[in-house]
């Protein structure tokens, strides 16, 4: 199965994540199949970037998002663009 998932990147006490498309059973950090975004938790404006195109693909094709990620997808907009194109509002 494939999941949307954080990567961490950085260094220790300042991560920055990843935003990618990976198989369920590769480790945190290991393989991905797609870099969709990054997260910087530490900055306090801007922090995501997002191919909203992207995720809602991955999404389509079942990939299922993990909480944080969900959280964010939230907050960008594109849960409710993949809701309304589902549901045709």
């Amino acid at each position: 199965m494939v999941k949307l998932r954080l990567k961490r990147m950085g260094k220790k006490g300042r991560p920055f994540y990843r935003i990618v498309a990976a198989d369920s059973r590769s480790p945190r950090d290991g393989r991905f199949i797609e870099e969709i975004g990054t997260y910087d938790p530490m900055k306090s404006e801007n922090q995501v970037t997002l191919d909203s195109e992207a995720a809602m693909r991955w999404m389509k094709n079942g990939a299922q998002p993990t909480d944080t990620v969900r959280s964010i997808l939230s907050k960008a907009g594109v849960l409710k663009t993949l809701h309304d194109e589902k549901f045709g509002k």
